[in-house]
């Protein structure tokens, strides 16, 4: 009864487990899934509206005229409409700077990433810096200023319109996203800086460029990750957007599996519980079967002997022993019976 309870309580068992390590995984997959693409949606919207703001600006005539008295009010104009911009600049061709939002000197920006990629034909040129005094990320966007020539009838690049920002509103939305208990969400550049982060101690170090969810980075779209963060196995989902920054979503890995460790531990005890139980009936059962059995091999024995047996108990039952029983019962009567009738003859 052992043997035969337990084959399919295995297997029910497995099939069990099997189930919920697929459906729980599934959920975990779904929910990481969906809190990177609602973080990558609003990155890319951020920065899309910092490029149409960037791009609408370079195409006024008084940008155009890189006249710096021209330009700085509509530089200033600028930061005083976003709290979170704390700076807008032109620079000329050759990186130097022309116009500014502050008062600030003129500088040479010709070194600037953002710069040498707009320079270098790109319509969008974006840089993560360390602020030196917030020691945070901050974020430099810079665009082309464009006038045509009336003469070749082709647009010539006359300068580059930047601007600065801090990541405040972007690490607010990124930062407060919780995923049960260990989860949390970060955001990388494309060289693997840190322009978001829960941790404050990560945003000023900011370099992440060896971490493992920046190495194994898909080129584009969503990567499933597991790897070890601080001596725990994570299961993270790395999404690299069009920009080539990275967003990745990750939770604990005994944290995310916890429901089925709770689930596989519940059918084992409900395993075991069986067990026993099938155990107690088949004991209880046995001694009803091999008691009553063992009476008659020895009152059949007892026969064989020659020895009367006044009663056999076993009579009463209504099932097969009893018939049994009865049957050894009339046995004993007919051998009875027949001795008695031997020893009556003289």
């Amino acid at each position: 009864m052992l043997v035969v309870a337990l084959v399919p309580l295995s297997v029910i068992w497995y099939l069990n487990y099997a189930n919920a390590t697929q459906r729980i995984s599934h959920n975990i997959d779904q929910q990481l899934t969906e809190v990177s693409k609602n973080l990558v949606n609003f990155v890319d919207n951020f920065v899309l509206m910092h490029h149409q703001i960037l791009k609408q600006t370079s195409t006024l005539p008084d940008i155009v005229s890189m006249d710096n008295t021209k330009q700085k009010p509509i530089l200033q104009s600028i930061v005083s409409q976003y709290d979170w911009i704390y700076g807008a600049i032109t620079l000329g061709p050759d990186g130097m700077n022309v116009g500014r939002s502050d008062d600030k000197p003129l500088k040479d920006y010709s070194d600037r990433v953002h710069y040498k990629h707009v320079v270098g034909g790109a319509p969008l040129g974006m840089q993560v810096a360390i602020g030196k005094s917030t020691g945070k990320p901050n974020f430099l966007m810079a665009v082309p200023i464009i006038k045509p020539n009336e003469f070749t009838g082709v647009n010539d690049l006359v300068g580059v319109m930047s601007m600065a920002m801090n990541t405040t509103q972007v690490s607010d939305i990124v930062t407060n996203v919780d995923v049960g208990k260990t989860g949390y969400a970060f955001l990388m550049d494309a060289k693997g800086q840190i322009i978001a982060h829960q941790n404050e101690e990560f945003a000023k170090i900011a370099d992440f460029s060896k971490h493992p969810a920046y190495v194994n980075r898909p080129a584009e779209g969503i990567k499933r990750l597991t790897y070890e963060d601080k001596g725990k196995k994570v299961i993270a989902f790395a999404h690299t957007n069009k920009y080539g920054w990275t967003m990745v979503v990750q939770q604990d890995f005994d944290e995310a599996y916890q429901p089925v460790k709770d689930a596989n531990i519940k059918a084992l005890i409900l395993l075991v519980a069986t067990l026993l139980v099938v155990a107690l009936i088949a004991y209880v059962f046995s001694q009803q079967l091999a008691s009553p059995i063992r009476n008659l091999t020895r009152i059949a024995d007892e026969m064989s002997r020659g020895r009367t047996v006044v009663s056999i108990n076993e009579t009463k039952r209504g099932d097969e022993i009893g018939a049994l029983a009865s049957a050894i019962d009339r046995m004993g009567t007919s051998i009875r019976l027949a001795i008695e009738r031997l020893s009556a003859k003289p």
